[in-house]
């Protein structure tokens, strides 16, 4: 599945009703799906880097997966702690990415991971979901978890969001 693949369903699950709130999340969205698969085709950012991956996204909702690969390894062949990391900031800016207005960009001020357990490279992909908590004018916060395939909690985590306005 690529990053253009949201699923609808999905997605309208996450969306709440109709009007001018239901189109910016969907303008946000799109915009979102947009800038992901420009990275992918030029060669840019996490996606391309990593392999880290958008899978839907939604109203204060994101999901993104990352199939381990050996450039997520660190020295002990397992997933290095900052590939996880960044897993997840990608998916908890992006859930709080999808409820900004248009022209309104973000960056992280803090992240917290809580790393349960190690991840092999094993075959297993590794699926973020992220749920943004809080949006205000300044800030926002938002938390996110990652499973294996098995379903098994390998981290939980949260953020806060510093929200950048354009220049009047």
């Amino acid at each position: 599945m690529t990053s253009t693949d949201i699923n609808a369903n999905e997605q309208a699950t996450h969306t709440n009703g109709a009007g001018p709130a239901a189109a910016t999340v969907a303008s946000r969205v799109h915009e979102l799906t947009t800038v992901f698969e420009r990275g992918l085709q030029e060669n840019l950012g996490v996606g391309a880097s990593l392999g880290i991956r958008l899978e839907t996204a939604g109203d204060g909702y994101t999901r993104y997966y990352l199939d381990p690969n050996p450039a997520t390894i660190n020295a002990m062949f397992t997933v290095h702690g900052g590939v996880i990391a960044t897993l997840m900031d990608t998916a908890m800016g992006s859930a709080v990415f999808t409820k900004l207005g248009d022209g309104v960009a973000y960056t992280t001020l803090e992240l917290k991971v809580n790393f349960i357990r190690s991840v092999t490279l094993d075959g297993s992909r590794l699926t973020c979901e992220a749920n943004a908590i809080h949006v205000g004018r300044r800030t926002a916060t938002a938390e996110g978890r990652i499973v294996d395939g098995n379903g098994k909690l390998i981290a939980h985590g949260s953020t806060t969001i510093l929200v950048l306005h354009p220049e009047k």
